[in-house]
């Protein structure tokens, strides 16, 4: 019996949307990208001659609310991840959306809430992909006693760049666009929760460092989303973790992580991908080696299709995952704002 075809619609069709899901989704068997909404009409038909999609709209809505597809695949910035998913499963709706989850906690939990009511619906988020490579091999060496008792995180990343004072306002350094979310600490939070599970308290201290940027159209905006932030948590496993989240840290150290435990020790090169660890006795890391089976690879449009078919559930990443990380986010925030600890869950 052949599959039934599975319709797609684009509503945004950003960097990634262009670089990984619709060629994703158009090189898989009876899979149909039928129709785009991006931000103009103009930019949604250039996306279409660019890819063949029979279809453009001239609002996202037009395009959720029409019969012409079976699936969504949301592409835009964090603010409009919540309507479009809201929409999208009343209309009985598979819905892919970018990360991060949404603008907020609240958001988060109302899509989680609205996917649990359609549970015949598939529902994803694009996970954090920068650690697939080492994910399951770092999760089996802690779950067969590698390191012990898990006692202490630490992460570091940033872009490696002195302040640019005068670049123009991105999206991440808008509020209006991103919500509390903050460089790139959800994606790093997500992967850190695939290794030893999520935070159960939270303190944050961030800074704005530039305050004002101009905008695409000259208008000078204020800016309040931190560009750097660091974190203390206790995670739900007994561990302490310290993370921290930089755009200014020229000629820093490479971006990097440490799991320390009771009896060994992990640290990941990030750039490189790198592995290395070292157990009582030893007298330094050593690199320890990926096998094939273990190391993941990006494949989001095929398990997307493959939950809406009933071949396999989504793992990367839930919406119950999603939830957990943005009110991770929304607890940083906090803590900065107030200056006290925050308990997890919110």
């Amino acid at each position: 019996m052949e599959a039934k075809p599975v319709r797609i619609g684009i509503v945004g069709a950003g960097k990634n949307t262009i670089e990984r899901h619709i060629p994703g989704f158009q090189t898989m068997e009876d899979v149909e990208v039928v129709s785009v909404a991006n931000r103009s009409r103009e930019s949604g038909q250039r996306v279409a001659d660019q890819f063949g999609i029979p279809k453009v709209y001239d609002h996202w809505l037009e395009l959720v609310e029409a019969d012409d597809t079976d699936a969504i695949c949301i592409g835009t910035w964090p603010y409009l991840h919540c309507p479009v998913t809201l929409v999208a499963l009343e209309r009985d709706k598979h819905v892919m959306t970018e990360a991060r989850m949404a603008m907020n906690a609240e958001e988060a939990h109302r899509m989680l809430d609205a996917s649990r009511e359609r549970p015949h619906l598939t529902t994803q988020i694009v996970p954090s992909p920068f650690t697939f490579g080492v994910d399951e091999t770092i999760k089996a060496l802690i779950a067969d006693g590698y390191l012990g008792q898990v006692l202490a995180v630490d992460m570091r990343a940033s872009d490696g760049q002195f302040v640019d004072r005068e670049s123009s306002i991105q999206w991440r350094q808008d509020r209006e666009l991103s919500g509390f979310n903050i460089l790139h600490m959800g994606i790093w939070y997500e992967a850190l929760m695939r290794w030893v599970g999520p935070a159960t308290l939270v303190t944050a201290l961030t800074s704005v460092t530039v305050t004002q940027r101009r905008d695409a159209g000259g208008e000078l905006k204020i800016i309040d989303v931190p560009d750097h932030v660091d974190i203390l948590c206790r995670m739900a496993i007994g561990a302490q973790a310290r993370l921290r989240f930089s755009s200014f840290a020229g000629l820093g150290p490479d971006n990097e992580v440490w799991i320390h435990g009771s009896e060994g020790t992990l640290h990941l090169d990030v750039p490189s991908l790198t592995l290395r660890g070292g157990q009582r006795g030893d007298k330094g890391l050593k690199e320890i080696p990926i096998s094939p089976e273990k190391r993941g690879k990006w494949r989001v449009e095929e398990e997307f299709i493959n939950a809406i078919r009933g071949l396999e559930k989504v793992k990367l990443t839930s919406f119950e995952d999603g939830v957990k990380y943005m009110e991770f986010t929304e607890a940083v925030t906090r803590s900065a704002q107030t200056g006290q600890a925050v308990d997890l869950p919110l």
